[in-house]
């Protein structure tokens, strides 16, 4: 038995062999060249500073460090404050969500012993009940008949 959808002009997507990429080739090489050509420019600009101006390349050098120092110290402030929520979080997952998880647990395992009992001594015998009333009422109305047929007109 195989049920037949109607088409209702959906097709598969299926890329075209003839799309176009979304940048250019020459767009992505002569990215390549212009940032290689100032990354070779600045490092030729340093070292002709360095040579020209000793004193105040030292200076921006301790600035620098001075900044990425501060920078560190604050990576290590950030890392340290997520280690912190980290912590806490696994502490109310153990000391707050398990426990609750423990109870659901031990509530579903009442409700399927619940359910069981219900089943062995409720269903079961109403249904073992109704199922001896309906033989017996279908016993007796093949071996009797319909009792309305039966009477004369």
């Amino acid at each position: 038995m195989s049920v037949d959808i109607p088409n209702q002009g959906y097709s598969a997507v299926t890329p075209s062999p003839e799309s176009k990429p979304l940048v250019p080739k020459w767009a992505i090489i002569v990215g390549i060249v212009v940032s290689l050509l100032l990354l070779v420019g600045s490092i030729v600009l340093v070292v002709w500073l360095a040579g020209s101006y000793p004193n105040q390349i030292e200076a921006i050098r301790d600035i620098f460090i001075i900044v990425f120092a501060a920078a560190a110290c604050s990576t290590i402030i950030v890392l340290l404050l997520l280690l912190v929520a980290v912590i806490r979080l696994i502490n109310m997952l153990e000391f707050e969500i398990k426990p609750i998880l423990e109870k659901t647990n031990e509530t579903m395992s009442m409700v399927q012993g619940t359910t069981t009992f219900v089943s062995t001594n409720v269903v079961k015998p109403a249904i073992t009940a109704s199922s001896y009333f309906a033989g017996i009422r279908r016993g007796l109305k093949v071996l009797i008949g319909d009792a309305r047929r039966n009477l004369p007109d």
